[in-house]
């Protein structure tokens, strides 16, 4: 049965505008704490006459339209408005450098770029600047000499979409950028189904209905915000809640003044609230959803219900596969740690080397089947070997992930096959000694890479964030290892940050990790 049958995310907005049209769709509230908001109708205008604009700078069918904004309203003006006339969005992130853009560009040679104006001189026709047929600037207090403002000159158009493209739901809409977090980042490319799709599928989920309200930090270049907040947000004809920068001293208090009902949340998000002063009225809230898509330890999740209320729904997803294919249901039984059962629309199993399917128990790799262009996405854009490379003969596809399931149906996480350290042809799994580092109280955050190793192959690194006040030592770290790994588990390289570095989706960037720095206490290797 196909849920989306024809149905494109224009076809949405349009039957939002008509039954929606007073109903409160977008709150957002900037950095400094700005609040505005739009209801369905006012922003459905908004599209259209983005829509318009796009059209009258050449943008057509098939065309590539890249957004570089930071999260806000004008960032989904112009998304929307490029997909209604059959343009594919590429959102980069508000923080992207040079090289990174011009990387992505030269992949997809988008016809306009609507950028910020702290990054109007990285595009241009000058030396030095990225070659875009036109750029716009946006969130610009006022007009810049020589380049088209977007809020002037999308006031000035229609508020109603001209000469409207036929549109098919199998039309490519978006296409984000896989996080790189251990190789190069390839082009996501997704349909219109794809977005439909996932708003109805995350709806079913999170139980989301009309009034509800999604509040969300997440980066809108990414999966998380738009096919995991935004999507659904739009099918359930709720409210997005979406906050420009996340602190944790503040999040929480967000979310009750929002009157939030379900939170999109990572490990980060939850291990840093952890570190925050208890405050009065913390459980004062109405959230029953915390969306959930990384691990972290039974103790911290059991301190995170307890202390802010709700409850975590965790699963299990990547960008190729759109949502959490693998997902707590959203009602009865949950059997934390486990990442869920299969969710509508897909079927997953844990395969062995030789590509059989395990019994029960056995440890393998994670894989889910379902539909390109609909459940899955389209392809990796213009890279077909890789996309071919992604299935097997049947159609099951790769994650390159390992897991279990039980007799029951239930799935866990190991982790990633690629991420495995070899150390004197065994097999040490960076996610295990993770586990033990964040069980010790002053740990914050840690992250385990492999090093190049003369004689073991690959040494373990740990790198290692403590609370800040903490005093901690390379070799105390190494000591509660040794309590609870084998020896060849234990690190042998410790490096102590202030934080972990990230990728633009929040993931920690383990390619920047593998230096071979470690702090006094590093032991040898063994």
């Amino acid at each position: 049965m196909d849920i989306v049958a024809n149905r494109t995310s224009r076809d949405l907005w349009e039957d939002l505008a008509a039954r929606s049209a007073t109903q409160t769709f977008l709150v957002f509230e900037d950095r400094d704490g700005c609040c505005v908001e739009y209801t369905y109708g006012a922003f459905a205008r908004r599209i259209d006459q983005t829509a318009n604009l796009l059209r009258d700078l050449g943008v057509a069918k098939g065309d590539m339209v890249a957004v570089h904004l930071g999260n806000s309203p004008e960032l989904l003006m112009c998304a929307f408005g490029a997909v209604a006339l059959g343009a594919v969005c590429v959102p980069l992130h508000h923080r992207a450098t040079r090289s990174e853009c011009a990387e992505i560009l030269a992949r997809t040679r988008p016809r306009v770029v609507v950028c910020e104006p702290a990054m109007l001189d990285l595009y241009g026709r000058a030396p030095g600047r990225i070659d875009v047929p036109h750029v716009v600037v946006a969130r610009s207090p006022e007009p810049v000499c020589g380049v088209p403002h977007f809020e002037t000159e999308r006031d000035r158009r229609p508020d109603r979409l001209v000469n409207p493209p036929p549109l098919g739901a199998d039309d490519p809409a978006m296409m984000v950028f896989t996080s790189g977090t251990t190789a190069c980042p390839k082009g996501v490319l997704l349909t219109h189904a794809n977005l439909v799709f996932s708003g109805i599928y995350v709806d079913w989920q999170a139980s989301l209905g009309p009034s509800d309200r999604l509040a969300t930090t997440m980066p809108a270049c990414h999966v998380n915000f738009l096919l995991n907040g935004l999507m659904p947000v739009l099918t359930a004809g709720a409210t997005l809640v979406a906050i420009e920068k996340f602190h944790p001293s503040t999040f929480w208090r967000r979310v009750r003044e929002h009157r939030a009902t379900v939170v999109q949340a990572i490990a980060m998000m939850v291990r840093t609230m952890l570190l925050q002063p208890e405050a009065d009225g913390e459980r004062d809230d109405r959230v029953r959803e915390i969306l959930y898509y990384l691990p972290i330890s039974d103790e911290q999740k059991q301190r995170f219900e307890e202390r802010f209320g709700g409850r975590i729904l965790n699963s299990y997803g990547n960008s190729e596969c759109l949502v959490g294919a693998i997902t707590d249901p959203p009602t009865g039984e949950r059997r934390w740690p486990s990442i869920g059962r299969a969710g509508l629309g897909y079927e997953a199993r844990i395969a062995g080397p030789d590509g059989q399917e395990l019994p029960p128990h056995g440890e393998g790799e994670i894989q889910i089947r379902g539909v390109p262009g609909r459940t899955l996405m389209k392809e990796y854009y213009k890279d077909p070997k890789a996309t071919a490379a992604l299935y097997d003969a049947d159609g099951w596809m790769h994650t390159g992930d390992l897991g279990h399931v039980d007799a029951d149906g239930w799935f866990y996480f190991h982790d990633r096959m690629s991420l495995l350290i070899k150390r004197s042809g065994e097999n040490v799994s960076p996610a295990e000694i993770e586990a033990v580092l964040m069980s010790h109280p002053q740990i914050a955050e840690a992250s385990v890479v492999g090093v190049p190793d003369p004689i073991h192959d690959q040494a373990v690194k740990a790198v290692v964030a403590i609370v800040p006040g903490a005093a901690l030592t390379a070799e105390d770290i190494q000591r509660h290892c040794r309590e609870q790994l084998a020896d060849f588990k234990v690190p042998t390289v410790v490096e102590l940050v202030d934080a972990l570095p990230r990728t633009a989706s929040f993931k920690v960037a383990r390619t920047s990790l593998d230096t071979s720095r470690g702090d006094a206490g590093t032991s040898p290797p063994q």
